[in-house]
């Protein structure tokens, strides 16, 4: 998927606006919002520094969380500018406002090598609804566009793929970074290609499974969506998450797999408990079920069992290519996180391999784990890389210019 860079650009003394991620979590308990988890603005540094480097007037744009098309105090970027300037070791100026004569005169003051911060673009109502005339006057504020934000390239908004329509658009080198693991690595991966799949529902994940079901020789089934599959082979799963809905689907990936020669293998053990409280963090006892036994009534799977991490473990040691996507479990839950934390721990183990962490829940326990510098890639962007994994071809990137 090659598509021109901003090493394709002239950037001496150009106003060079750039969509980052810089939806990042911040604490807001001791009066002062304090960013508590950097890596996405880490993430964004080489990009940055390059424009920089180059003479180029940096001005950057990103949404954070969900302000309903309104300005929201909590929802503000001035802390991440904040923060920004102690990485960056200059100053960043922000803008209180995303376009306008207040940017326009912030950034007619910039020299080049200055980086200047507009407020969160999702305060404008026309940012999510890609509004032609938004995306108009945000490209004012620029002479060439450079899209690093892969966590929103999923979404055609204005500051992602409506402001390209009006300048140059480019990726930046996160983005570049993305698209070569998440898309072009998976094209001809080294075999066998393992594909570890977790998390809740079937729902969530099944355009996944069909695409790699045509490219994976073996695929893990974990979490919560591996009991709606065994629901379509008949199993007991007494009261664990379940999508009945979804038997039939399920059980058309199971036939595909078995047609196409794909090990597709679901848990054959359990850990199984009578009671969760996901919001005080607490499980009842548990017992695991046994090998190739049901759930009982009245209980309900929350991780894979010891045999279930013995066999999973075991294919990914052998794996010359790793997709994860997902958790194996309630792993938030101490007690309900022994088999993710062993899929993370055996990917790392394995050196000889291509190991790619596709977002979300996954990136978080391969960080609890303490492995992340063990793994290959870890991607930035959990909805993205799980729609670019299905084939589905991205808004933000579809944008930029072809290589």
């Amino acid at each position: 998927m090659p598509k021109k860079t901003i090493r394709d650009l002239e950037l001496a003394g150009r106003r060079v606006l750039v969509r980052v991620d810089f939806n990042v979590p911040l604490d807001h308990q001791s009066g002062t919002a304090v960013v508590t988890d950097d890596t996405r603005i880490r993430e964004s540094l080489p990009t940055l520094n390059y424009l920089r480097e180059h003479g180029a007037k940096v001005i950057l744009m990103s949404h954070l969380g969900r302000p309903k098309g309104k300005p929201a105090p909590e929802f503000s970027l001035r802390p991440v500018a904040e923060y920004l300037q102690s990485l960056l070791g200059q100053p960043v100026a922000f803008s209180p406002e995303v376009v306008g004569e207040v940017p326009a005169r912030i950034i007619a003051g910039l020299q080049n090598g200055d980086v200047a911060l507009l407020e969160n673009v999702r305060f404008e109502a026309g940012e999510e609804k890609n509004d032609p005339d938004l995306a108009a006057r945000l490209a004012s504020l620029g002479d060439v566009f450079v899209n690093d934000a892969f966590g929103s390239a999923h979404r055609a908004h204005a500051s992602t793929a409506g402001i390209a329509a009006h300048l140059p658009a480019v990726s930046g080198f996160l983005m570049e970074k993305e698209l070569a693991f998440m898309h072009d690595e998976l094209q001809s991966p080294a075999r066998p290609f393992v594909v570890i799949l977790g998390g809740a529902k079937v729902s969530d994940k099944i355009k996944v499974i069909d695409r790699l079901l045509e490219q994976a020789d073996t695929i893990l089934i974990g979490g919560g969506m591996a009991y709606t599959f065994k629901l379509a082979l008949g199993q007991s799963i007494g009261k664990s998450l379940c999508e009945p809905d979804l038997v039939d689907t399920a059980r058309a990936a199971l036939d595909k797999a078995r047609a196409r020669g794909v090990k597709f293998l679901l848990p054959v053990d359990n850990m199984i408990v009578e009671h969760l409280d996901f919001g005080a963090k607490t499980v009842s006892p548990g017992w695991f079920t046994e090998i190739d036994g049901g759930i009982p009534d009245g209980w309900e799977g929350v991780d894979i069992g010891p045999e279930t991490i013995r066999q999973y473990c075991e294919e990914v040691a052998a794996a010359r290519t790793i997709v994860w996507n997902g958790p194996m479990g309630v792993f938030e839950i101490k007690d309900c996180s022994r088999g993710t934390f062993a899929i993370a721990e055996a990917i790392a183990a394995n050196t000889g391999c291509r190991s790619i962490i596709g977002g979300g829940d996954s990136v978080k326990a391969v960080k609890r784990a303490g492995v992340a510098d063990k793994v290959t890639f870890i991607s930035t962007g959990g909805g993205a890389s799980l729609e670019l994994l299905e084939g589905k071809e991205l808004p933000g990137v579809a944008a930029l210019l072809d290589a």
